[in-house]
C-alpha cells in the first residue's frame, strides 16, 4: 500500500531529514484523501475543503497543517520579513505524522471497531432470534 509505504519512509527518515519527513507526509496526505477520503479534486487544498465537513472538530483545526508544513519542505519560500527561505522547524514534521496517526485512527481503525461491535451485537441478536441492528 503506497500510503503505508509514504508513511513509513515519512517516520524513518524524520530524524535524519524534517524537510523530506514532511514532504513525504504531505504526499501520504494527499493519498489518503484519495482513498478513505474518497476526494475528486487534483489539489490538495481542495481536496481538504472537500473532506473537512466530515471530520470532527479536533482534525478539521490541524489538517491544513500539513498540507502548509508540507509545502515549506516542498517547495522554497522566502520570509516577507527577511528574504530568507523558510524552513521545516523542528517539530513541525512530527506534528505531521501526529495529524496522519489521527486520519488513519478515523478512516481505518474507528471504522473497524464500530464493525466489530456492530457484528457481535448482530450475532448475539441473532441467537435470541431477534432482527438485526438497522
Amino acid at each position: 500500500m503506497a500510503i503505508a509505504n509514504d508513511y513509513s519512509e515519512a517516520a524513518f527518515v524524520l530524524s535524519m531529514s524534517e524537510k523530506a519527513s514532511a514532504a513525504l507526509s504531505r504526499r501520504c496526505l494527499q493519498s489518503l484523501l484519495r482513498e478513505a477520503g474518497a476526494t475528486k479534486s487534483r489539489d490538495l487544498a481542495d481536496q481538504i475543503e472537500e473532506v473537512l465537513p466530515t471530520l470532527p472538530g479536533y482534525l478539521q483545526t490541524q489538517l491544513d497543517a500539513v498540507r502548509n508544513i508540507g509545502n515549506f519542505a516542498a517547495h522554497p519560500q522566502k520570509s516577507k520579513a527577511t528574504g530568507e527561505i523558510i524552513d521545516v522547524e523542528p517539530g513541525e514534521a512530527e506534528w505531521n505524522l501526529d495529524v496522519l496517526d489521527l486520519l488513519f485512527d478515523f478512516y481505518y481503525e474507528q471504522p473497524r471497531i464500530a464493525q466489530e461491535k456492530r457484528d457481535a451485537l448482530n450475532k448475539k441478536l441473532a441467537a435470541a432470534a431477534k432482527p438485526p441492528m438497522k
